[in-house]
């Protein structure tokens, strides 16, 4: 509860019916303030009086209230917001970036293809021109021949002329009927380019298409108060989950997995480097802890950015672009395993130094705002010794920790009050409930790892079904925004993309 400070000497309003009287009561009834004069009058008989003070005092915790939601739900809701509308412009840039590289490479690919039959074109034309230029140059030397004789018969018969020799007269042959024939003419029909009309509807058609833009305005969501979270539409079980991506970590043992979008996870597993892969398995970057210890657990915040716990070093950190900020260091207590809510806090489980208590403590910022330690009757809620306690936050405010050592997934709601424990459905004689990993979905159903299967139960701790889905050893669960569940193999190194509604 909020802290109200009080003024030692109350400033109370004047009457404005009664002259030097202060109001220092309420009438319920009227819904006005009174003096004691208003009260003697017996104007006021029968009604409900209050003390203003209190009244005042019940008006300022409303107002605190409000404040709180405010700063803690209203607001952080409208900067998610408005950190959605950046991402979605960076990745609008990005994507019509694509588009039009594809426009590109489509008309790059036709332009290669139209400078090909132009090119064709070109050489077909060039061969026909040789050709002709070929045959003109035979006819050419064939009548430069037939001049060169010409002229030499035409020599001959001068001198002839001119001689008066009887013997040269009577040995000449005329050959005039031989060049009477003329040597052939080349007539070559040149060929005729016929351009086909060009239909720009038949060049769009060479290319692809391009989806008109569709732009939806969505009505904002309504916020409910604290008490009473909207429920999502709900989405049935179904009767066989399957198993649709298998995810190579690359570590010997998998120890936690934290959803940072539907198509990559945060791993950490049996070193101290922490891995972000998408769902082929690639790396697509990495961290290395301050201390050179593994990480106990990691979280994603609502802004993307990973968070790790260090209980050696007995820190909580955070990642923001590749460098490491201790947010919170403790004395006599080691951080374990870690959940960030629906309003940014974190919880954290943790054990003290020599696991004699265990405890949830909430931060916001570096700031602790709670603590879950005992239930009404100052006796522990969870086991003191050093076995995992997984922790999340549901739909409802719940706050959900698979307590391993208790065999028990012990869930308290906001204000820290012991809802229920769930111990294992049913009763199993050949083994041991042993919950690790837990997280919870969009429908409020609370999700636990336990030997080689997942328990799924409703938010009061009903028992639902069961997920097996040939498991080993399941060791973290994760939800994303479309309730698809990741789970962490710890013998396999594996994570499991598994789809279940």
């Amino acid at each position: 509860m909020s802290y109200l400070p009080r003024k030692s000497t109350p400033s109370y309003s004047e009457c404005s019916k009664h002259a030097n009287e202060h109001c220092k009561h309420h009438c319920d009834k009227c819904d006005i303030p009174v003096c004691i004069t208003c009260v003697a009058s017996g104007k006021h008989k029968g009604h409900k009086l209050s003390e203003i003070l209190e009244k005042h005092i019940y008006e300022i915790q409303s107002l605190q209230k409000d404040l709180d939601e405010l700063e803690t739900r209203i607001y952080p809701r409208y900067e998610e917001l408005a950190s959605d509308v950046q991402t979605e412009k960076a990745e609008i840039e990005k994507n019509y970036g694509k588009l039009t590289t594809a426009a590109e490479e489509e008309g790059e690919i036709v332009h290669r293809e139209i400078t090909a039959i132009v090119n064709q074109r070109k050489s077909d034309i060039q061969e026909m021109k040789n050709k002709y230029l070929c045959t003109l140059n035979k006819n050419a030397e064939e009548i430069t021949q037939k001049m060169a004789e010409l002229n030499q018969i035409m020599s001959d018969l001068k001198s002839i002329l001119k001689s008066n020799d009887v013997s040269l007269t009577s040995s000449y042959k005329s050959r005039n009927s031989e060049f009477r024939t003329l040597p052939s003419k080349v007539r070559v029909t040149l060929p005729i380019f016929t351009p086909r009309k060009i239909n720009t509807d038949q060049i769009w058609q060479m290319f692809g298409s391009l989806s008109p833009l569709a732009i939806n305005t969505e009505h904002g969501d309504t916020m409910k108060s604290a008490e009473t979270v909207s429920s999502p539409p709900v989405k049935p079980l179904l009767d066989e989950p399957r198993v649709t991506a298998a995810i190579d970590t690359g570590y010997e043992h998998l120890y936690s997995v934290s959803c940072m979008r539907e198509d990559q996870i945060w791993t950490c597993g049996n070193n101290d480097i922490t891995k972000l892969l998408n769902l082929q398995s690639k790396l697509l970057t990495s961290i290395q802890t301050k201390s050179g210890r593994q990480p106990e657990d990691i979280a994603v915040t609502r802004d993307g950015y990973l968070v790790y716990s260090d209980p050696n070093k007995r820190t909580l950190n955070l990642v923001k672009n590749k460098k490491i900020q201790n947010v919170i260091t403790l004395q006599g207590w080691r951080p374990r395993y870690v959940c960030c809510t629906a309003c940014n806090d974190l919880l954290v489980t943790m054990n003290s130094d020599n696991y004699k208590q265990s405890k949830v403590v909430r931060y916001s910022g570096s700031t602790e705002i709670q603590n879950i330690q005992f239930d009404d009757q100052r006796r522990a809620l969870y086991s003191s010794g050093p076995c995992s306690k997984h922790i999340s936050e549901n739909r409802n405010l719940d706050i959900c920790v698979a307590d391993n050592e208790a065999s028990a997934v012990v869930v308290v709601n906001q204000s820290g009050k012991l809802r229920f424990r769930y111990t294992g459905h049913p009763p199993n004689t050949k083994q041991q409930f042993n919950p690790r990993g837990i997280t919870t979905d969009n429908q409020s159903h609370i999700l636990t790892a336990d030997n080689n299967c997942i328990h799924i139960l409703d938010q009061d701790g009903q028992f639902l079904c069961y997920i097996h889905c040939d498991l080993r050893e399941p060791w973290d669960l994760c939800v994303d925004i479309r309730d698809n569940l990741f789970v962490a193999e710890w013998s396999t190194g594996k994570v499991k993309k598994i789809q279940y509604l």
